[in-house]
């Protein structure tokens, strides 16, 4: 089976439209969604039944044994109420969980939003259906907007639900269900209504640093473990990504911002700085990556909606490396502080040191 570096969002909207009913959009996608989300939670089985199940096959078995330890570690070692999360597993007919449509303005890195009860305003909206995203992608696109439609294997009801791993879950490595676990717990433990960026790059951070402490310290790992190195690796790569990718927002949103450029001249300046940044990344980036993370980048047409996707995972994530060395590399103090500062600040980036430090 083919590993892939598992995509997610936070579908807790979809738990939101449940809980609350049909204010965030139509009857007919609340409906859908509903139905969708409802069989998923039907299909729940207890991980220990599977794990006991003579019929389960060897690699199932031991990554949802991962699953549970990560769970323990989140819950012992991070100080995150895990309630009974990720202690049930579906098993999916199929290799995607959803489909997850965004857009954004052509002339400016301003995403195109839906507002959902509970969560506040999101970029994005999750789809069961292929057809229904398509449908929902091609609609946005004649409206004048840029689009990217993504597929996701894991989401998060927030603790509204007991959320199930999933099987699209496990099509991935060690490393990464322990990181996706962790990821989607994470938003259990933080999650500020209407900040989705600093939600889900806050949630990359516990996710990545998370995996490589998992790795490096639990029994039967160790600092020389290739699990372990292997976590730090990828680690150290999405703070690589997230240099190179603030550093072309930051050059966009110069031309964007340009009262002297008019529409035309921006689409066609932007299109120069995606070319120049995919040298630069194909030079200068790429050969720094100690992982194969960041392997399928170049196959993803360069837009604003596809930028703003990535914006939202890997924004300022040295500044969070620098904090946690700041900490002493204490990951439990770190998310304590942060938790706890949000509610006194506008934006939940200024708790972070600057530029790495």
């Amino acid at each position: 089976m083919t590993k892939r570096r598992v995509v997610r969002a936070s579908l807790g909207v979809v738990a939101a439209v449940l809980m609350v009913g049909a204010w965030a959009c139509s009857p007919i996608y609340v409906l859908k969604a509903g139905i969708a989300e409802m069989k998923i939670l039907r299909a729940r089985q207890d991980i220990p039944e599977v794990l006991a199940d003579p019929n389960t096959d060897p690699e199932t078995r031991g990554k949802l044994s991962f699953v549970l330890e990560a769970r323990r570690f989140a819950a012992n070692e991070l100080g995150i109420d895990v309630g009974d999360s990720y202690t049930m597993y579906t098993k999916l007919d199929r290799d995607t969980l959803a489909l997850v449509v965004s857009a954004a303005h052509k002339d400016r890195l301003v995403p195109k939003t839906w507002w959902f009860p509970i969560v506040g305003r999101m970029p994005y909206k999750g789809y069961f259906s292929l057809d229904g995203a398509q449908n929902a992608q091609a609609e946005l696109e004649k409206e004048g907007f840029d689009t990217y439609l993504r597929p996701t294997a894991a989401f998060s009801t927030l603790g509204w639900f007991n959320d199930p791993i999933l099987s699209t879950v496990l099509r991935a490595d060690d490393v990464e269900v322990v990181e996706t676990v962790l990821h989607e717990l994470s938003h259990q433990y933080l999650f500020v209504p209407g900040q989705v960026g600093f939600n889900e790059s806050f949630a990359t951070f516990v996710g990545r640093a998370g995996a490589a402490q998992f790795f490096c310290t639990r029994d039967g790992g160790g600092t020389d473990t290739v699990k372990c190195l292997r976590a730090q690796a990828r680690w150290r790569d999405y703070q690589r990504f997230s240099v190179f990718i603030d550093e072309m927002m930051e050059e966009l949103e110069g031309i964007y911002d340009d009262p002297a450029l008019g529409y035309e001249d921006k689409i066609s300046t932007r299109e120069d700085v995606f070319d120049r940044s995919i040298a630069h990344f194909d030079a200068s980036v790429a050969p720094t990556f100690e992982s194969v993370t960041f392997s399928g980048f170049r196959n993803t047409p360069l837009n604003n909606a596809t930028l703003l996707a990535r914006i939202r995972y890997y924004h300022r994530l040295p500044d969070f490396a620098a904090l946690l060395a700041e900490r002493g590399g204490n990951l439990t103090l770190v998310l304590s502080e942060l938790r706890s500062g949000v509610d006194d600040v506008d934006d939940p980036f200024e708790l972070l040191p600057r530029d790495g430090g």
